[in-house]
């Protein structure tokens, strides 16, 4: 057993529907969910588009491992709607995004998965809510709490605005 931390976003078609389907069919298939943040509007970040985003972070008690996991959330994706995620190594409009953020203190680096995620520390509108459900998990390689990050990113500013 194992606890993944996980963001959900979405920008497209009805946005709080959407979040709540991947999370039921996210407590169907992979474990129980123990903590979910508040959803929160936000800006694109790495792409423009003049639809906002509204996201949320969860954390779930699973037993499926790592790459099982991402497989999973994967088929929760296209299931909902989401065909690729990206294109042409681009970001663009999504009827849902889930991406793992941790599993436990496990750093996992392979083609498929890069564990923690790479960008949590750039990105406030997964930061913000994940300080809701996680505020002092310890980063494992940047061995800093979530409201430690937050903190910095809110000082620096290097993320978009809200």
């Amino acid at each position: 057993m194992g606890i993944a931390y996980l963001s959900l976003g979405t920008n497209i078609g009805r946005k709080e529907d959407n979040l709540r389907k991947a999370l039921r069919a996210l407590e169907q298939e992979i474990g129980t969910l123990l903590k979910c943040s508040s959803f929160i509007d936000t800006a694109p970040w790495g792409f423009d588009s003049t639809h906002r985003f509204l996201n949320a972070t969860v954390s779930f008690q699973t037993e499926l491992q790592p790459l099982e996991l991402l497989k999973v959330t994967q088929q929760i994706e296209r299931k909902l709607g989401r065909n690729s995620k990206s294109h042409n190594g681009l970001y663009q409009d999504r009827i849902i995004d889930i991406d793992i953020l941790f599993y436990d203190q496990q750093i996992i680096q392979t083609e498929e998965l890069t564990l923690p995620h790479p960008l949590i520390c750039q990105r406030r509108f997964v930061l913000e809510p994940l300080s809701e459900i996680a505020a002092d998990f310890v980063h494992p390689t940047l061995h800093a709490s979530i409201n430690e990050l937050l903190h910095r990113l809110t000082e620096t500013n290097h993320e978009h605005p809200l």
